[in-house]
């Protein structure tokens, strides 16, 4: 699987959020790089399962989608005698 990439401003903000939680949970304080390697590795661990659950969704979407179709086909059409 290609691994997520995320912008390098989007990244620092997520580590700061790591951080924070650190901090605010656990009352301990874990640096850049640590929160970084953490962040690396949720990303690497949990990436295949979101993205799974993401197409499982999507799929469930589009076969809700298609039976509306489906339906709305047929009421289209004209009766023959």
């Amino acid at each position: 699987m290609i691994p997520i990439k995320i912008p390098r401003e989007e990244k620092l903000e997520i580590i700061a959020n790591i951080q924070n939680h650190f901090y605010r949970e656990m009352s301990d304080e874990i640096g850049d790089l640590a929160a970084e390697n953490l962040l690396d590795f949720m990303l690497k661990e949990l990436s295949p399962h979101i993205y799974n659950q993401a197409i499982k969704d999507a799929r469930t979407t589009v076969e809700q989608k298609m039976m509306a179709l489906e339906e709305d086909l047929y009421a289209l059409e004209k009766p023959i005698r």
